[in-house]
């Protein structure tokens, strides 16, 4: 982890017009929450409904797409990433920093909007919020190595997350339970499932094959991104 290489970064994603969407999107979560509530429809079942499809569902792939692929990918693409390739920093150490911002971007705007909504609607009743929250935790960790892995990998980095998250997992998914297994929104599901009593929590995929494969895809993503800034040449971007 470099601290420049950080604050670089930080600031950088939270000076461009996407951090408008780091903004607006856990506000709107958070909006329909505080409105369940008021109008009295915040038990248990709707909470479920809420945070598995707007906040599993939506809000954390969209934001690990903005945090993955932003912290990495436009550098690559007007070679401002070579300026730092320059200096005697190790290649991994780039990646993991980035990731590493990208990671505490997801929780501040993904996983802590999602727990406060959880709260607001149920309190810590059946521990919905509480799953919930771990649930994003696990998935926004393997999404930003995922998303990191492709900006590093393609310069259609964006629309291949936008591919993934709303095709396959959102639209596929639904609907053919054999991609369920390749679906990391699924993967979080099932560790909520596990840490919340909530019946209405309904996970597609096991346990047993959604942590591995959480654990693979996290670290396989972080460890492709380093190799693949080795494989840069100091004097262009391709």
């Amino acid at each position: 982890m470099n601290t420049v290489i950080a604050s670089i970064t930080f600031r950088g994603m939270l000076s461009r017009r996407r951090a408008l969407l780091l903004f607006a999107l856990p506000a709107l979560l958070l909006f329909l929450s505080i409105g369940l509530r008021v109008s009295g429809h915040s038990d248990l079942d709707n909470a479920t409904l809420l945070l598995k499809q707007f906040g599993l569902g939506a809000l954390l792939p969209l934001l690990a797409l903005l945090a993955g692929t932003g912290v990495i990918g436009p550098e690559i693409d007007d070679g401002q990433i070579m300026y730092i390739m320059t200096k005697p920093i190790a290649r991994p150490v780039i990646s993991t920093t980035k990731y590493a911002v990208a990671v505490v971007l997801v929780v501040l705007f993904g996983v802590v909007p999602i727990f406060i909504s959880g709260v607001i609607m149920t309190g810590l009743t059946a521990g919905l919020a509480t799953g919930f929250a771990i649930g994003a935790l696990v998935a926004g960790l393997a999404y930003c190595a995922l998303f990191i892995a492709i900006a590093v990998l393609s310069r259609f980095a964006v629309t291949i997350g936008l591919i993934y998250a709303l095709v396959w997992e959102s639209l596929i998914g639904r609907y053919a339970s054999g991609a369920k297994t390749l679906s990391i929104q699924q993967w979080g599901i099932s560790v909520t499932d596990m840490v919340t009593n909530a019946t209405a929590v309904k996970a597609g995929v096991g346990t047993s094959t959604a942590v591995p494969l959480l654990i693979v895809v996290t670290v396989a993503g972080v460890a492709y991104a380093g190799w693949k800034l080795r494989t840069l040449s100091i004097t262009g971007t391709e």
